[in-house]
């Protein structure tokens, strides 16, 4: 009897051997996600307001009430807001709105980089802001001659806050905001 236990015990671990058989997993290569933007090229805008800039080509440009704009960029669900406002004896309410705009992010952000912009020869000075993290704006500006003119922007997406997945964006549009920053130029 315990020859045939012994017997069945083998041809049952062979046959189970056989069927589970399968080949050694292998992991699979980590997968990055490949963005191609189109390549800018940008394009000068003025119209009636008292200031000009340059422009990515592939973003559209709308009017607001004013000389606010909206700035879209359909292929990666984001809108820049440029928000103009004339300098009345308000400069500091107007500074302190603006940092306070850039500051109210710092709950979700892992950090916030200040870079001041000077740009004396056409009297346009300002900050540029870079919020890492899931923050619901990663990138704002605000410019002045500190006289006359006061114009600040952000950007915000269509989505959800993922600073990973969006990074590629961010960057691209970041792109397009200093080059809008450092073009502007008072009339």
């Amino acid at each position: 009897m315990t020859k045939k236990v012994i017997v069945l015990f083998l041809i049952t671990t062979l046959v189970f051997a056989i069927v589970s058989c399968k080949k050694e997993p292998i992991p699979k290569p980590s997968g990055y996600l490949s963005l191609e933007y189109p390549k800018a090229s940008y394009a000068h805008f003025e119209n009636s307001c008292p200031f000009t800039f340059d422009i990515n080509s592939n973003a559209i440009i709308k009017g607001k009430s004013g000389c606010n704009f909206e700035i879209n960029y359909p292929k990666m669900k984001a809108t820049l807001y440029l928000n103009y406002n004339p300098v009345t004896k308000n400069l500091d309410s107007l500074l302190r709105d603006a940092q306070k705009r850039t500051y109210d992010h710092v709950i979700k952000a892992d950090d916030i980089l200040e870079q001041p912009f000077l740009n004396s020869k056409d009297k346009v000075y300002g900050m540029f802001y870079t919020v890492d993290g899931n923050a619901a704006t990663n990138s704002q500006f605000y410019v002045t001659d500190s006289t006359k003119h006061f114009v600040a922007c952000s950007l915000f997406f269509y989505s959800k806050p993922n600073f990973d997945s969006i990074m590629p964006a961010v960057n691209y549009i970041k792109k397009d905001m200093r080059v809008l920053m450092e073009s502007m130029q008072w009339k």
